[in-house]
């Protein structure tokens, strides 16, 4: 690499072993889709021919994309100078990128198996903004280790403009291994459980047995009643989910690490194959969010994310797992982690909460017996067209939707609150996904009033905060109209009054 300020004009090269690691990639490709190709045309050839065009294929994939993966390196140069972080590459068409140095608010790092083994990594600089085209983010894959701590400690160094002796830098949280116990019991369980099952279906059909695996299910559950059956089934696959679900709890969180370091900047460690090294600055932050899905909060825990701006989003355009600073833990310890992290002496998510009128209840339970008799009444109607065994089908659906649809509903009006904790807003709403956001009201940059005619009705109205971070909106749902005025004019005072209409001077109205 060449020195800063040397005849390159301070421009560096990426680290030469990209080529190494590309050809690794590509050689685990190559043998992975060579196989079931080789086992195809062992039908068809003699095995060692068939053998030989598999090789000559694998090999021209490694070689082409090792080759491209050289020709990016050689094309590839980046400069953090004092006002601006650049980036140039290309072979025929060269790009050049630049982003200020001042607009800079996150340096992450990432690191897959062969970037760790070869002590490499991935470092992403953006500045949080949503241009398109990652107009907003240099990528950097890759450099040295130390190259890349260098440049997150250089990009970001003095940007929180907090006071020394405020900063109170150290841990903030570290990895407890019991909290593994959570992982089965979150949404990604049933959902790998499904993916299982499919991708069992789905290797079965390349290799043309499929009719073999499904006729030896059938045998073994040939005895057992149609319902129990479907249980049965259902049980393995959420067996195969919750174990998918520990693997991918672990590959997440190990190491996991939480601490502020100086200059007020939070940084999140984690990952066990694959190492991720994620960056906040203090200053971007807005608040938190205490997140508890249904299985995680009857397990009486809770997982905490970040409301900041300038987040960096995944190649999906979500930001959700950058933004998780602790994963599902008990209660306790995510109300120590959020008072921390917004440096209050009790958290604001722990708050007493307005309670909601009970037209917010009556409201909640038409839409769920709505949703669970929906599906009673096709099945009926299916029923008395087609076939009896549809009615039976009906009656225990409703036995079993109705009164879990009521619940969920009586639950989700519980759950129903709002309040002001000293600089914050609070509010929380939800059943299935719980979630109690404590927005700091200064963050608060607009409000929007939404109240359709069965609100006006029954006197309720929905307020949503409007922010740059985080979601970007949170909304206060089903509260009482005249109430939730007052609440919006005490949260940021002159940002509501403008809109509100006084007659004769008294109390105004949205």
């Amino acid at each position: 690499m060449t020195a800063p300020g040397g005849p390159d004009g301070g421009w560096r090269r990426l680290d030469p072993r990209t080529v190494l690691v590309t050809a690794t990639v590509m050689a685990g490709v190559a043998g992975g889709a060579g196989l079931p190709v080789l086992l195809g045309l062992a039908g068809s050839m003699p095995w060692w021919q068939a053998l030989g065009w598999v090789l000559a294929g694998a090999l021209l994939l490694v070689a082409g994309g090792t080759g491209a993966d050289w020709l990016r390196w050689r094309r590839t140069r980046y400069r953090i100078g004092p006002q601006r972080a650049e980036l140039r590459t290309g072979l025929v068409l060269v790009r050049r990128r630049s982003l200020a140095r001042e607009r800079i608010r996150t340096v992450d790092l990432t690191a897959s198996p062969p970037l760790r083994i070869l002590g490499l990594v991935k470092v992403r600089i953006g500045t949080g903004e949503h241009t398109g085209a990652g107009a907003s983010t240099l990528e950097l894959d890759p450099v040295s280790r130390p190259e890349g701590e260098r440049l997150r400690r250089e990009l970001l160094a003095g940007r929180s403009g907090l006071a020394a002796e405020a900063d109170r830098d150290g841990v903030l949280s570290t990895l407890d291994p019991r909290w593994i116990r959570y992982a089965p019991v979150s949404f990604v369980a049933p959902l790998l459980g499904g993916a299982a099952v499919g991708a069992v279906m789905q290797v079965s059909q390349w290799l043309g047995v499929q009719a073999e695996v499904v006729g030896w299910v059938g045998e073994r559950l040939r005895d057992t009643p149609l319902l129990w059956a479907a249980v049965v089934l259902g049980a393995l696959a959420l067996a195969a989910g919750a174990a998918g679900a520990l693997g991918l709890w672990v590959e997440m969180w190990f190491g996991y690490r939480l601490e502020r370091e100086p200059g007020g900047t939070l940084r999140l460690r984690r990952g066990l194959l694959t190492s991720r090294s994620l960056s906040i600055e203090e200053r971007r932050l807005r608040g938190v969010e205490l997140v508890e899905p249904l299985g995680v909060r009857l397990c009486g825990a809770a997982r905490v994310d970040a409301v900041a701006t300038g987040l960096l989003k995944d190649d999906q355009g979500r930001n959700a797992a950058h933004r998780t600073l602790l994963p599902p833990a008990p209660g306790p310890v995510a109300g120590d982690v959020v008072a921390r992290v917004l440096r209050e002496p009790v958290p604001p998510t722990s708050a007493a909460l307005t309670a909601h009128p009970r037209a917010a209840r009556s409201r909640r339970l038409r839409w769920a017996l709505a949703a669970a008799l929906a599906p009673v009444l096709l099945l009926v109607a299916l029923g008395l067209s087609l076939a009896d065994v549809l009615l039976y089908a009906a009656a225990v659906c409703g036995a079993v939707s109705v009164p879990l649809a009521v619940l969920l509903a009586l639950d989700a009006y519980r759950g129903l609150g709002h309040t002001l904790a000293g600089d914050y807003l609070v509010a929380r709403s939800g059943t299935v996904r719980r979630a109690t956001v404590a927005l700091r009201r200064g963050g608060v940059i607009g409000w929007t009033l939404k109240q359709s005619w069965f609100q006006r009705r029954a006197g309720l109205l929905t307020l949503t905060a409007t922010t740059a971070a985080g979601d970007g909106a949170y909304p206060v749902y089903d509260a009482d109209e005249h109430e939730i005025l007052d609440f919006a004019s005490r949260a940021v005072p002159g940002l509501l009054e403008p809109f509100l209409e006084r007659p004769g001077g008294g109390d105004g109205h949205a």
